[in-house]
């Protein structure tokens, strides 16, 4: 078969392809939004707090319209409504969340003792205190039974998962939420419609004066 063809074909089902973001993406920013939803209080605490939080002005405001944010984006995303619009929003979370929070560590999440292309540093040290909890379940817990289904990890809470959230909403900002299966395309089908309609009486009205 022609490859060219092929990919013609393939076009038959791009939609896929911004459904899957989007059904990745709601789980994700509902689960972070109810988290700080039903813990509320200390959402807010830790927004204010220079001392062991973000240290950031009107807290209160921040993590309400964060909260609102995750929640709303979240449904929103799996609905396929107004998808270009609240991934702006979500995007500009993540950029705040890699500002305040997740960019000094490093680009890798989980602490490895061979992944190191920023803030080695900071690894090594995350590294040491997976070695070190390792030893402590060693000595004093069944370590075989505790990782049976895989070796422990250690946090380096890094910008990876950040970072791929943001291309995943950067792609559905260009790509929006897809054929068929989003509220945005058929709002956009029964509108269009509508207009395509009204074009042709128009024309038809100037044509028959």
């Amino acid at each position: 078969m022609n490859p060219l063809l092929l990919l013609d074909r393939l076009r038959a089902i791009d939609f896929l392809s911004p459904l899957a973001l989007r059904l990745y993406l709601a789980p994700v920013f509902l689960a972070a939004g109810l988290n700080k939803a039903l813990h509320f209080e200390s959402t807010v605490d830790w927004f204010g707090n220079s001392e062991w939080g973000l240290g950031l002005p009107l807290p209160l405001l921040n993590a309400l319209m964060a909260t609102a944010t995750e929640l709303v984006g979240a449904v929103l995303l799996f609905l396929g409504l107004g998808t270009r619009v609240i991934v702006v929003p979500l995007m500009f979370v993540m950029l705040v969340a890699v500002a305040t929070v997740h960019g000094e560590n490093g680009w890798f999440v989980l602490a490895d003792p061979v992944s190191c292309l920023v803030n080695c540093e900071g690894l090594e040290e995350a590294v040491v205190r997976l070695d070190r909890a390792k030893e402590i379940l060693r000595e004093h817990g069944n370590y075989t039974w505790l990782t049976a289904r895989g070796s422990l990890a250690i946090l380096n809470n890094g910008v990876e998962f950040v970072a791929a959230y943001f291309i995943m909403l950067l792609t559905l900002l260009f790509q929006g939420g897809g054929r068929w299966v989003s509220a945005d395309y058929w709002i956009a089908r029964r509108f269009g419609a509508a207009e395509g309609a009204a074009d042709h009486r128009a024309a038809v009205l100037r044509s028959s004066s």
